[in-house]
């Protein structure tokens, strides 16, 4: 499937600050399940520093904007080729042993609540105990727009019983480590036709190291293993850790974000098909 991917990221400061340095994890993954076409990140006002590909894999873009500024747009805008791969990420070249994915973070950190789910869901064969995880997530907590913050634990949204995509993977990621799995959560796209299934464009999934299998994905907020329609762009032991955007700003100026993100077919291929 191609997918054309338009993704704004719009900062605002008030008063202005001195400048910002940005850490970007902005590029698809390299592996068999998508192959980039083209792709474009531009930053306003901004001026590319260091890249590099860390041991997981990811591509590392550094930006600096120097100040004094008010405004900061980053956008990016691609088309990317992607095939069903039913969750497996075959290919990828990464040189952190999955053992490392074992750590714990505050956000990711299980509680009796969650290390009695990851319980109940026990089965002798390893995969079908992963799926049996994504699954109980998805009974456990509802997804619900709006209904948590950025800060959310995944002990918070279980005992709350709703929240968002990066609560599932969390949650996920905490029972998958407390049943002894490396686990990791994964920032991307996705796309979803009209077919009524909840979804956000700017998407979060956990991936999940199997014995015999390795490293699959799993997306307990839509009840699946990625596929033709998601794009991989990065993996940190939580959200925090694998967000596309991380920055700093010099100053004490507030804040305010404004997000877009827009994935579908491109206009080529929709008109291909009708």
């Amino acid at each position: 499937m191609l997918l054309k991917v338009d993704h704004v990221t719009r900062y605002h400061y008030a008063p202005a600050v001195r400048g910002v340095v940005q850490s970007h994890r902005l590029t698809p993954s390299r592996y068999d399940g998508q192959k980039v076409i083209s792709w474009e990140v531009t930053v306003t006002g901004g001026e590319k520093g260091g890249a590099f590909r860390d041991g997981a894999g990811d591509w590392v873009q550094a930006w600096t904007v120097k100040g004094p500024v008010e405004e900061i747009e980053v956008r990016v805008q691609g088309v990317v080729e992607t095939t069903d791969m039913a969750g497996m990420l075959k290919g990828h070249r990464e040189t952190v042993p999955p053992e490392a994915w074992l750590r714990d973070t505050p956000a990711t950190e299980a509680d009796e609540a969650l290390r009695a789910l990851a319980d109940s869901a026990r089965h002798d064969e390893p995969l079908s105990y992963v799926h049996a995880l994504a699954f109980a997530v998805a009974g456990a907590i509802a997804y619900k727009p709006g209904s948590t913050h950025e800060h959310t634990t995944a002990a918070e949204a279980l005992a709350l019983g709703e929240g968002v995509c990066q609560d599932h993977a969390h949650a996920l990621l905490a029972c998958a480590r407390h049943a002894g799995f490396p686990a990791r959560y994964v920032s991307g796209y996705l796309f979803a036709a009209e077919d009524g299934t909840p979804h956000e464009a700017a998407h979060a999934w956990a991936e999940v190291h199997v014995p015999g299998y390795g490293w699959i994905g799993f997306d307990p907020a839509n009840r699946c293993c990625p596929d033709e329609r998601y794009i991989r762009l990065g993996a940190g032991l939580d959200a925090r850790e694998a967000a596309p955007i991380r920055g700093i700003a010099r100053g004490g100026a507030a804040e305010r974000l404004d997000v877009s993100v827009s994935v579908a077919p491109p206009v080529a291929a929709q008109s291909q098909s009708q």
